[in-house]
């Protein structure tokens, strides 16, 4: 009776427990390439789940059938030689389950490093996304508008970010459109988003970098293409420009709420270019300036 109460009184924690929590981000996908990453967790889950529940019926099987008795003093057990399907049972199922989840994780990776095949025709929109120590910063060179800590993109439309840091590596990481790539000083790496529906996502930084890691974080918001084109023009149009000195500021450790520039800093301070180029491009000065925010 008393097992009984104590296993009533798990199950109600559990639930309760169970009741508070929100729905796990990478599990929820907005996204095609987020879908992509949902569909490999959810196909390991359920191997993962036969595997527990096939091993602990075998378990259960062996100490019911297998138990001690009692036996005459004299008793000695036959003596049993190993089991050629047995063992290859025990050998070849394991392998199987490597060789299938490995073929799915290899797929699956090259899917999501690719941009989204339901949007590869389109013109991508390019966002260059970099990291300071703690705030994100988002070029729209194409739009020539600039923000902090917040990213605005169009739905149903290819998405290429061009990640790099001004100080140590970050991860930019949105959950419900994709995985995590890391941002560095000394190279722009390429991760292909989309979004398939409207609303808020939210963003961060996924790797340590420092006491401020914690509120590196950013907003995202999906909207439709109209009404990106709509805010497009109104901060092109109200916003103050992005100067030289002001992004100097803006890359000086510390946290920031969300600001909104007219122009982008892309075109005095570049990006890193090429495979080891490091910061060493276009002239000294643009050289040594860079190197001054590391």
């Amino acid at each position: 009776m008393k097992m009984k109460w104590a296993f009533l009184c798990v199950a109600i924690a559990i639930l309760a427990v169970l009741a508070g929590c929100e729905p796990v981000m990478v599990l929820d996908p907005k996204g095609p390439q987020a879908e992509t990453t949902a569909n490999v967790i959810w196909i390991s889950i359920a191997m993962m789940a036969i595997i527990v529940i096939a091993v602990f019926v075998l378990l259960i099987i062996m100490i019911v059938k297998y138990r001690a008795s009692k036996q005459d003093e004299n008793y000695e057990p036959p003596h049993i030689e190993g089991n050629p399907v047995v063992e290859s049972i025990i050998v070849g199922i394991p392998v199987i389950i490597i060789i299938f989840l490995s073929v799915i994780t290899v797929k699956s990776t090259y899917a999501v490093e690719a941009p989204p095949k339901k949007y590869e025709e389109q013109e991508p929109l390019v966002v260059y996304a970099s990291s300071s120590n703690w705030k994100w910063h988002f070029s729209y060179p194409e739009e020539d508008i600039e923000t902090v800590n917040y990213l605005y993109i169009p739905t149903d439309r290819r998405l290429e970010f061009k990640l790099y840091s001004y100080g140590p590596i970050t991860s930019f990481w949105i959950p419900q459109l994709g995985g995590q790539k890391y941002a560095m000083a000394d190279m722009v790496t390429t991760l292909h988003l989309a979004a398939d529906e409207p609303g808020e996502y939210m963003g961060r930084n996924a790797n340590f970098s420092g006491k401020g890691f914690a509120e590196n974080t950013f907003l995202v918001k999906a909207m439709p293409e109209k009404e990106f084109d709509d805010w497009v023009r109104e901060v092109k149009a109200t916003a103050e420009p992005l100067t030289e000195e002001k992004f100097d500021q803006l890359l000086e450790p510390g946290h920031l709420g969300q600001l909104t520039f007219s122009g982008t800093h892309l075109g005095f301070l570049p990006p890193p270019e090429g495979e080891h180029s490091g910061h060493h491009h276009g002239a000294n000065e643009e050289h040594d300036k860079t190197s001054k925010h590391q």
